[in-house]
């Protein structure tokens, strides 16, 4: 590949970015139906042509920014068994839990998904992403044979969802490497023989 194709694919990336950039920064102030190409091309600092070079529609652009997040998170997720015959979640290690650098590179998507009623439903796509990655890629025995396996990974789907949430409500307080650091601890530690002590007022 030649200097003037990468230059090219450059300036493409570039645009795409901004566009994107610019529809999730339009999304948290405005409803999605009415933000129009202008706001969007006037935003990003581009013309209406390099819009359509790319896109006929608005909803096109915000459908390569869910595909493109979606492809992320399954990349991230497989990180730590990507690659490897044995996963073994005995020998997991923080550093190869890549979720929560995956939702820090995509914070304004999450947030937007979040803490506003924009694309309620993608939550829900997150989990059931996660869920079909747990059955689909990791063939565990489970020791107990009435344990049933859908809602096992449904179980661990929404715990990671659950934290993702916790953390975008708190404003990022914490590292990537920390929230994984936690979720490495939990999973370790989790106990279904452990003993508490109700506190109820």
């Amino acid at each position: 590949m030649n200097s003037k194709t990468n230059n090219i694919d450059r300036r493409i990336f570039k645009s795409k970015q901004a566009l994107k950039g610019a529809i999730i920064s339009l999304m948290q102030k405005k409803d999605f139906k009415k933000i129009s190409i202008t706001d969007i091309v006037h935003l990003a600092d581009l013309n209406r042509g390099t819009f359509y070079k790319h896109y006929q529609y608005k909803e096109e652009l915000l459908e390569e920014i869910i595909d493109d997040v979606i492809t992320d998170l399954i990349a991230a997720y497989r990180e730590p068994y990507n690659g490897s015959d044995i996963f073994e979640v005995s020998k997991l290690t923080s550093s190869t839990i890549k979720v929560f650098e995956h939702v820090e590179k995509h914070s304004n998507f999450y947030t937007l998904i979040v803490q506003s009623n924009t694309l309620s439903g993608f939550q829900n796509k997150i989990s059931n992403v996660l869920k079909e990655l747990t059955l689909q890629d990791l063939i565990d025995d489970l020791p107990n044979p009435e344990i049933n396996r859908e809602l096992h990974a449904s179980y661990h789907a929404y715990a990671i969802l659950g934290m993702i949430i916790e953390w975008i409500n708190n404003g990022f307080s914490y590292r990537p490497s920390y929230m994984a650091e936690q979720l490495l601890v939990i999973i370790k530690n989790s106990k279904a023989n452990a003993v508490y002590k109700p506190n109820i007022q």
